[in-house]
């Protein structure tokens, strides 16, 4: 799946009509990475590498997640991609972009919504 354009996207996000309501926009592009997930949240010594990792996700989780972000309080700007399929070690897995009015309501708002996509909305299995 082709990736987009971060460049286009923040562009397009400055040329929106909320866009005089943004005073921070925010990025999120999360990637396969070699080192278990698991071992990686306990803290544990890496005993085998990640090959690569099957991804998918559900659309109509996905589009109620980013409905719940754009209703949070002074967020005005929300789009998301997500890769599916076979990925491989620094394949891209998505890309969030969060714009919004103030610095802790932007930061709030893309730690819930990236962790409502890594919780509710997608499939991750790792291959070794």
């Amino acid at each position: 799946m082709k990736r987009p354009s971060l460049d286009e996207w923040i562009l397009e996000a400055k040329s929106s009509p909320e866009a005089g309501e943004n005073g921070m926009y925010l990025f999120h592009n999360g990637v396969v990475r070699a080192a278990p997930k698991a071992g990686v949240r306990r803290g544990e010594e890496r005993r085998a590498d990640v090959e690569g990792m099957l991804f998918s996700y559900d659309r109509e989780k996905l589009a109620a997640a980013i409905e719940r972000a754009k209703a949070l309080p002074g967020i005005f700007h929300v789009r998301v991609w997500l890769n599916e399929g076979r990925l491989s070690v620094g394949d891209d897995i998505m890309l969030v972009l969060i714009g919004g009015d103030i610095r802790p309501h932007v930061i709030d708002a893309l730690q819930s919504l990236v962790g409502e996509i890594k919780n509710e909305c997608v499939l991750e299995k790792e291959l070794y």
